[in-house]
């Protein structure tokens, strides 16, 4: 998926809008297969998940306290979902 396909999801009160009515805060984000990137301070890091993603090992972890934004890849309305079940 290209980056500018993400849905860019504005945090408010530690939360985003992952799906209509349903709100995840970003600590559930950073381990969400669907999250690719964080707004902190106006500049995109890659998601903490990534860290875990064979393909791209190089994520720092991120302060979630200062996160602005989430950009997700979830084009299919499924939601939060655990990469623990994925690694685990």
């Amino acid at each position: 998926m290209a980056e500018d396909e993400y849905r860019e999801l504005e945090v408010r009160d530690g939360k985003v809008a992952c799906l209509p009515g349903k709100d995840e805060t970003v600590a559930h984000c950073r381990f969400c297969v669907h999250s690719r990137y964080f707004r902190v301070k106006g500049t995109y890091r890659k998601s903490p998940a990534l860290a875990f993603c064979l393909r791209h090992r190089d994520a720092d972890e991120v302060d979630l306290s200062a996160v602005e934004a989430v950009k997700c890849g979830d084009r299919h309305g499924e939601g939060y979902r655990s990469m623990m079940s994925i690694i685990g």
